[in-house]
């Protein structure tokens, strides 16, 4: 038995837009993603009797292909034509689970880029988001991690300029959200703010943190519904108010993240936020994956 543990690190939406619907019933999307500190902890052990499963300590998850992990070890499976039959994959969780933070997408990618060394597969990071393009959307991006513009249905990466020295405060409500449901509302609704991203991405090439944080915005704020928008509302102006340069909702959310130039700045609103919410972390940016 083979055995390999690796991190699985949370995403953040820097921005998130919508261009429009597509012919295959997808949404055209443009994104700038930056992967950050906070991970799951992903131990494979490769020959493990019992075929393929997924085990963690919460009992909700599941444990066969419907844990986006196990799937990614099929198509790992499939996709090089090996033979092998069990694996067990152990998950330690400590990103928010169903939160805008792609922690399954990060754990699925995690297992690719692990297997691709137990197996001695060879293969590239393209190779492995191309496979693990099929088992999500944003497993792809995950793969790749550091800074990068998502584009398509988020399989179509470019990367980025590295964003600048900062730290991230994420924070979960209680609440969770209908990724579908906010895809309808959008789809309703005839005006949209916009993200600014191309001002994003010039503001990335010249290192302006202040810039980038400016620009952070996630369309999906716009067609919450109220009760859940005067929450999120409410987390970002705590960030704000204790000197968040920037502060938006990841992904479909819940989780709201600011960007701090100050570590005390952070800590102060990593312990405002405590006071009332259970999921508050501190994190700092990280740079794209390498194929060791």
């Amino acid at each position: 038995m083979s055995s390999l543990t690796l991190s699985a690190p949370a995403k953040l939406n820097l921005t998130l837009d919508i261009l429009g619907t597509r012919p295959d019933g997808y949404h055209e999307m443009e994104m700038v993603m930056q992967s950050v500190s906070l991970c799951d902890e992903i131990h494979l052990h490769l020959g493990f009797p019992g075929g393929i499963r997924a085990e963690s300590g919460l009992r909700f998850l599941p444990n066969d292909k419907g844990n986006l992990a196990v799937a990614a070890a099929v198509a790992f499976r499939q996709a090089t034509g090996q033979s092998w039959t069990d694996l067990r994959i152990s998950i330690e969780k400590r990103i928010p689970v169903c939160a805008g933070t792609a922690g399954g997408s990060s754990d699925a990618a995690a297992v690719l880029r692990g297997l691709n060394l137990l197996t001695n597969a060879g293969l590239s990071l393209q190779d492995l988001a191309r496979i693990g393009a099929a088992v999500g959307s944003d497993v792809p991006y995950c793969v790749l991690g550091g800074t990068a513009l998502a584009q398509g249905r988020g399989e179509t990466l470019t990367p980025l300029p590295t964003l600048p020295a900062c730290l991230f405060v994420l924070c979960k409500p209680r609440f969770s959200i209908s990724t579908p449901a906010l895809f309808r509302e959008w789809d309703k609704k005839r005006r949209h703010l916009r993200p600014d991203t191309k001002g994003t991405l010039a503001a990335l090439a010249q290192g302006d943190l202040l810039g980038i944080a400016r620009r952070t915005f996630n369309v999906f704020e716009g067609v919450l519904p109220p009760h859940q928008h005067r929450e999120i509302e409410a987390i970002k102006n705590t960030m704000i108010q204790a000197g968040a340069l920037g502060a938006a909702m990841s992904g479909s959310g819940p989780t709201v993240f600011g960007i701090f130039s100050q570590a005390s700045q952070a800590q102060e609103a990593w312990a405002q936020l405590r006071e009332d919410y259970d999921e508050v972390f501190l994190a700092e940016p990280l740079v794209q994956n390498s194929i060791p």
